[in-house]
């Protein structure tokens, strides 16, 4: 049977400040590069601009009535109409 390989302290310490900055270095130059490009803006169509102020005009509402601490239910419109989410979701998280 072999000899188990006997590493003094000193190694073990050594390759742990080793491992330890490697992963340090490799974490900053990955979090210099995954910069996310900036989203272009793209213009809200009219059709998404009328469901988007009805959308608010809706929530305004439940805020008068004192309904703002529930979930507002929206409804979609018809089965071709524009996909708005996007918008709708930037809108409300005040992104625009």
């Amino acid at each position: 049977m072999p000899k188990p390989l006997r590493m003094s302290r000193r190694t073990w310490v050594a390759a742990w400040a080793v491992l330890c900055a490697a992963g340090i270095v490799a974490t900053a130059a990955l979090d210099a590069s995954s910069a996310p490009d900036p989203r272009p803006e793209d213009p809200v169509g009219a059709e998404c601009a009328e469901y988007i102020a009805d959308v608010e005009t809706q929530l305004a509402e439940a805020g008068k009535e004192g309904m703002d601490d529930g979930v507002p239910a929206l409804t979609r419109r018809r089965a071709g109409a524009e996909d708005c989410g996007d918008e709708l979701r930037d809108q409300l998280n005040g992104d625009r």
